[in-house]
């Protein structure tokens, strides 16, 4: 397996932007909580760091280099769009958005990006090939920060929510989700716009309207 290097930022330097911004997200195709997005210009001094695409890489390992990043950075933004936000974009909209948000919190400022298959409308120069978080070394320091980061608040929102087990599949679809979300309903935090929940906010209403139609102490047809 081939590790993440400069090539693809050598593209922007070359070409006399020396300030590039890797960016990627975690968390798009989460039912619950944000997705997170983060942008990291690195120096082009660190061509040996270890980082990776933070799906191959362990918890502890993440954490150590999510600290290692935000140490070695010339600049790092982490930015967040929540539940109301992906409904009322869409979870592309709501992502570019946040991508957006980060960009421009970068100080100094990006004069480039490179990012993981994200066309984000931007007025500067721009490259998104697919898997960029296995190719470039800033778009991999960006996965780290968004996926620890995300964590981190799923993570809380678990103390907040309790009984979803949020820490634990990180609002994803797994089995112990879909078993909470049976026994406890939507929360304010589930994206009400992708089908699982939307299905599950519709049989409810149903259910409800069908008990509002039947007579009193009769119970509601099936």
């Amino acid at each position: 397996m081939t590790s993440p290097d400069f090539s693809l930022e050598l593209q922007h330097w070359t070409r006399g932007f020396f300030r590039v911004a890797g960016v990627d997200e975690a968390g798009r195709g989460a039912w619950a909580g944000p997705v997170t997005v983060a942008a990291v210009i690195l120096p082009s001094t660190l061509a040996h760091a270890r980082f990776n695409d933070s799906k191959v890489l362990g918890a502890p390992e993440r954490e150590r280099l999510a600290h290692e990043v935000r140490r070695v950075a010339v600049a790092w933004a982490v930015e967040h769009a929540w539940p109301e936000e992906i409904d009322r974009l869409n979870i592309l909209g709501a992502t570019h958005a946040a991508a957006l948000r980060a960009i421009a919190r970068l100080q100094p400022k990006a004069q480039a990006l490179v990012t993981d298959y994200l066309k984000l409308r931007t007025d500067l120069p721009i490259l998104a090939p697919p898997k960029a978080d296995a190719l470039s070394l800033s778009v991999a320091a960006a996965s780290i920060l968004a996926k620890t980061e995300r964590d981190l608040l799923m993570a809380r929102l678990d103390e907040q929510l309790p009984g979803y087990g949020f820490a634990l599949h990180k609002g994803y679809g797994a089995p112990a989700h879909r078993e909470a979300l049976a026994r406890l309903g939507v929360s304010e935090q589930h994206r009400r716009s992708y089908a699982p929940i939307a299905r599950l906010l519709q049989e409810k209403l149903i259910g409800e309207r069908e008990e509002q139609d039947s007579p009193a102490g009769v119970p509601g047809r099936s």
